[in-house]
């Protein structure tokens, strides 16, 4: 497919060949092209382009909580009138291209869950812009971010050069979108592999050593003695390591019965089972992964004994929200204003791009019909407004906005009981 050979550098397949332990690491170290996760040889491959951290648990589900949210929520254009009226411009063409499908083979969802994880990952996320012949954009094509590189010309544009296909492909910043990473500059944005590459790799060496651990049954080493009178040669000593690794080394071997003899000893060294599993440095590693991407750890299943997703986490939540989502939300939309739409454009027609953080309401019923029922009590929406939003048709009588009247004056409330009363007598006595 044409955005797979654009975005993914592949001849119209995935490679899902399972990994073979004789490739070369920076192959198998590219999460991008292979779609795998090699965690053997982490230090190569890690050198070689940092993706193998990737395969890490708490970055994976890092990524995917924070890429997956910003993909669910829907990216809207409004445009605001001489009135400041503001309403969805479902007729301008960037509406359907960002808010329903970006190309031929994305759907929105696709599209900008790759370009979130692309900021994540690599700290930048570009997209080839192809416009009509009346000049409107029609599509964005990802591109791969590990595969872009920025350069400033002398006439002060920024020039994007990248391989596809074999092919060396340059465009200037009119056809390339360049959403960065904090931290970063006009060329680039900080990527967060490289920036804390230390953290990964640590998280990598507790991993593989562990997987090594494991492997081995969690069976400790031992020491195999002789009589102080015997003594081996060379070859009496290969031969014995040998049968000790063939015949008792590994999980699979476990509990086969040792035969000594020639006064042979065997004494395992003990081991402790929380230092055989290193919970605790494991642990440590999958939250330092969370607090680098501003993940409570809760959300991505690294919590305590009590449930991650029991009472009181609904801060961790509203935090999330706050402080790790809006700040990427922002950077996205204020991209896509300055590079999408002109300057002249946006001041004629009052256009924005937002993404509707009300989304996320969508899976909480109870929540929803709340913020409903409090925009039609103080007024700010109607009945009409609130049942199209959940995709129910019109009543008669709820385009009418309404107020209640429970904290009106008393003075206001004696007259009107007058009034009710035919003016000629005080209200009456409330009942006993």
């Amino acid at each position: 497919m044409k955005w797979l050979k654009r975005a993914l550098g592949l001849d119209g397949a995935k490679d899902i060949e399972p990994w073979k332990a004789g490739q070369a690491s920076t192959e198998n170290g590219n999460n991008f092209v292979t779609n795998q996760v090699t965690l053997a040889a982490y230090r190569d491959a890690y050198a070689a382009n940092g993706n193998a951290a990737v395969g890490l648990s708490a970055t994976w589900a890092c990524v995917q909580l924070i890429a997956g949210t910003i993909a669910s929520l829907p990216l809207m254009v409004y445009r605001t009138d001489s009135r400041g009226v503001r309403t969805v411009a479902r007729d301008h063409p960037l509406y359907f291209v960002l808010h329903d499908s970006p190309n031929y083979d994305l759907t929105a969802v696709d599209f900008w869950e790759f370009m979130a994880a692309s900021i994540e990952l690599q700290g930048n996320a570009y997209a080839v812009i192809e416009r009509g012949s009346s000049g409107a954009i029609e599509a964005l094509t990802p591109i791969r971010p590990d595969l872009v590189k920025a350069r400033r010309r002398e006439d002060g544009d920024i020039e994007y050069a990248w391989t596809e296909s074999g092919r060396r492909v340059v465009k200037t910043s009119k056809d390339v979108l360049h959403i960065r990473g904090s931290m970063g500059d006009a060329l680039s944005g900080a990527s967060t592999l490289t920036a804390c590459q230390g953290v990964f790799r640590d998280a990598l060496a507790a991993e593989t050593a562990a997987g090594a651990m494991f492997e081995n049954g969690i069976n400790a080493s031992g020491v195999l003695s002789t009589p102080p009178e015997v003594r081996l040669n060379k070859d009496q000593r290969e031969e014995l390591e040998k049968n000790l690794r063939e015949k008792y080394m590994g999980s699979v071997r476990q509990g086969v019965p040792m035969l000594l003899d020639g006064g042979l000893s065997w004494v395992p060294l003990s081991i402790n089972p929380v230092d055989a599993q290193m919970l605790e440095s494991r642990k440590y590693s999958g939250e330092q992964v969370c607090r680098l991407f501003g993940v409570p750890p809760a959300m991505v299943g690294f919590g305590d004994k009590a449930s991650n997703w029991g009472t009181g986490k609904e801060v961790d939540v509203l935090g999330f929200q706050k402080f790790t989502l809006r700040k990427r939300l922002k950077r996205i939309e204020q991209s896509l204003e300055k590079q999408l739409i002109p300057l002249a454009e946006r001041r004629a027609q009052g256009l924005t791009i937002e993404f509707n953080f009300e989304g996320l309401l969508r899976a909480d019923t109870a929540s929803r019909y709340a913020a409903y029922a409090s925009a039609i009590a103080m007024g700010i929406a109607t009945r009409n407004e609130c049942r199209a939003l959940e995709n129910l048709p019109p009543v008669e009588g709820g385009d009418v906005v309404t107020v209640q009247m429970q904290n009106v004056p008393l003075a206001s409330a004696i007259t009107a009981k007058r009034d009710d009363d035919g003016g000629s007598s005080p209200p009456a006595d409330p009942p006993v």
